[in-house]
């Protein structure tokens, strides 16, 4: 019948920061409870989420995951960010709680992923795409681009990822130069992510020194910024 929801419930061994870090993300917490289980509700806008404090719960072993679908993942990113940044003086892109940019994933729809404090997959998604929709890049140094961001911001295995673009990289040395770009600028964040800090501004330089025209460069501004941000 038309005007159901459905709520999920996160598990995570304190309600209390878990509330915190949801409220940093522009959330307001919405109902909290001690006894006789610890439970709390947090909202924004139409996204409603549960939270269940299970003493002794370790968030490394969560399996939990949602998918949010959003009409711009971009601007609620960018409000994210914002929060998260005032709250922890950078932003969180490694361990948990963290959160990587919206990009392309091979085989995926546009998004990005939050992990919250407990440890808990949010996957959002851009409304309207589906899988079936999505055309990949063609074979090439694009496509491991989509590959290594699919291991890492969908499956969260940095180290994984880190290494398929580095052989990339080494292994399309012709690709266009704004692909190469984005790869590098890539790695960087990755690097960042991993604690290589000296890889992660070496892969910096390196894209900003590369041969672009003026849309090319318009079009990885943000992704220049962003890296120069994890650096900085």
């Amino acid at each position: 019948m038309p005007g159901e929801r459905m709520y999920p419930i996160l598990p995570c061994p304190d309600i209390d920061v878990a509330t915190a870090f949801y409220e940093a993300l522009g959330f307001r917490r919405t109902y909290r409870q001690v006894h006789p289980n610890p439970h709390a509700v947090v909202e924004r806008d139409d996204m409603g989420i549960h939270l269940a404090g299970i003493n002794g719960f370790d968030p490394e072993q969560s399996y939990a995951s949602v998918i949010i679908v959003v009409p711009d993942p971009d601007a609620l990113y960018a409000s994210f960010a914002a929060g998260l940044r005032a709250k922890y003086g950078k932003l969180p892109v490694a361990g948990i709680p963290r959160m990587v940019r919206p990009r392309k994933r091979w085989g995926t729809v546009y998004g990005f992923s939050v992990v919250d404090a407990g440890g808990n997959w949010l996957r959002f998604s851009k409304l309207g795409e589906t899988e079936d929709e999505v055309v990949e890049a063609e074979p090439g140094l694009a496509r491991q681009l989509d590959v290594a961001a699919r291991l890492a911001d969908s499956h969260g295995d940095d180290s994984a990822a880190l290494a398929t673009l580095g052989r990339a990289i080494d292994r399309f040395p012709d690709a266009p130069a704004v692909d190469r770009a984005r790869a590098l600028l890539y790695r960087a964040d990755l690097a960042v992510r991993l604690g290589r800090e000296e890889l992660a501004a070496a892969s910096l330089a390196e894209a900003q020194a590369m041969e672009l025209d003026d849309a090319d460069r318009e079009a990885i501004a943000p992704e220049v910024s962003h890296v120069e941000s994890l650096l900085g």
